[in-house]
């Protein structure tokens, strides 16, 4: 058997491992999960005007304070802004 061929048997192989590996992997992950259920439906509070516009608004929410409010709060707790804006650590 010549050096190639033997290169390309070792590779299998090791493919054949990392196969066994990752479906290991899956299996164990898909057997620690563990089943949850659904919030329980509450008629008095689904339907109130207020909740159905907090649905609307919190992921308004969400982006503001990941793409304005995080990376300026990290801008001014480094100086020279830190001490300018007179952030505490």
């Amino acid at each position: 058997m010549g050096e190639r061929e033997e290169n390309e048997e070792r590779h299998q192989r090791s493919g054949r491992g990392r196969s066994w590996i990752a479906a290991f992997f899956v299996v164990l992950i898909i057997g620690l999960a563990s089943p949850v259920t659904a919030d329980e439906y509450e008629e008095d509070n689904a339907g109130h005007p207020v909740r159905v516009l907090a649905y609307v608004l919190y992921p308004v929410g969400v982006v503001i304070d990941y793409v304005l409010m995080r990376p300026a709060h990290w801008l001014v707790s480094h100086e020279p802004l830190k001490t300018f804006f007179g952030h505490e650590d």
